[in-house]
């Protein structure tokens, strides 16, 4: 029996196989391309002003420059940064949609709240580290302690009439203030707020008294108007050799710091986040970006995705023991 030609028949196994080199090569090809398609928006999980907006813009430029691609820097602040999170962790996994997220968005924040709207260990995957930031004890100069061991007496003999702000509920600045707290044995009222730079306006202002500050005040504590009384690094900074570590001054082990960093949606190419951890890593070496991130007190930290999602884990459960004793529990 012989088959006639049919022209049909051959066009359709044609597209068939075409449909199976595209099914394999377009992801490829797609990925090559990246980022052509449009501008990368760079999520900020706190209002602008704070420390994870000048992590980003740190790098934000020199990054785009990089992939030839625009980043648009886009805050989207509140809730301790989970408003921002939920959002980067919902976005499609193609690479234009990047989280620079605070520390305690990642080590602290998913740990005290009993419903997030997403699982940070499932729905963000690591991509860089920006910067370890540290935090400052600092007070208006006007205040009628000079030093740290005044302030404890102050607090000490005036229980609950001091306050401190903070970024909101569940972030690193809440955290240590708990942390001080507890190894000073002092009470004293927590005030959060939807951001740092609120929180350091309201200090200024006379509405709380103290701040575990992530390194927005330095320019008030240059001019007079704020006194530093202590930083909370396990070793004294270089930028201020003269302020002692809580450690020091009897806080025994006390280390606030956390890392800043940049997160992807899950699901996002490896090679995609290679090339961003590759380009994130090489901006923060620029003297314009160790410049800006030293000026809040931080330290540029290079490292591959795997080592920060390591750190992230590390700070987490050093903070564990806080959260747990303090019941700390995100609004």
């Amino acid at each position: 029996m012989t088959h006639r030609h049919d022209p049909r028949r051959r066009q359709l196994g044609l597209a068939a196989v075409s449909g199976l080199a595209l099914s394999a090569f377009g992801p490829a090809q797609a990925q090559s391309a990246w980022p052509a398609a449009k501008p990368i928006r760079m999520i900020v999980n706190f209002p602008a002003g704070g420390s994870p907006d000048l992590v980003a813009r740190a790098v934000s430029s020199a990054v785009s420059q990089a992939l030839g691609q625009q980043i648009v820097v886009d805050n989207r602040g509140g809730a301790g940064g989970i408003i921002g999170s939920d959002l980067a962790a919902k976005s499609a996994p193609d690479g234009y949609t990047l989280l620079c997220s605070s520390g305690s968005g990642a080590s602290i924040v998913p740990y005290v709240t009993p419903k997030m709207p997403f699982d940070h260990d499932k729905d963000l995957i690591p991509v860089a580290a920006g910067a370890r930031l540290q935090l400052f004890l600092v007070v208006r100069s006007d205040a009628p302690y000079k030093t740290f061991a005044e302030f404890v007496a102050f607090a000490k003999g005036n229980p609950g009439k001091l306050s401190y702000g903070s970024p909101g509920n569940g972030t690193s600045p809440h955290i240590a203030g708990e942390m001080l707290k507890s190894q000073a044995g002092i009470f004293t009222l927590h005030i959060p707020y939807r951001g740092s730079g609120a929180a350091l306006q309201d200090l200024l202002g006379g509405n709380v008294d103290y701040l575990l500050d992530p390194g927005i005040a330095f320019s008030h504590v240059r001019s007079g108007r704020l006194r530093l009384l202590a930083v909370t690094s396990p070793q004294r900074l270089s930028m201020f050799p003269d302020a002692p570590t809580l450690n020091e001054l009897g806080l025994k082990n006390f280390d606030a710091g956390t890392s800043h960093g940049f997160w992807a949606p899950a699901g996002t190419p490896a090679v995609i986040v290679d090339r961003l951890n590759r380009e994130i890593n090489r901006a923060l070496m620029l003297p314009s970006a160790v410049e800006s991130i030293k000026g809040i007190g931080a330290e540029p930290t290079p490292m591959t995705p795997a080592e920060f999602g390591a750190v992230t884990k590390a700070d987490a459960r050093r903070f564990a023991q806080i959260i747990k004793e303090r019941k700390i529990v995100h609004d």
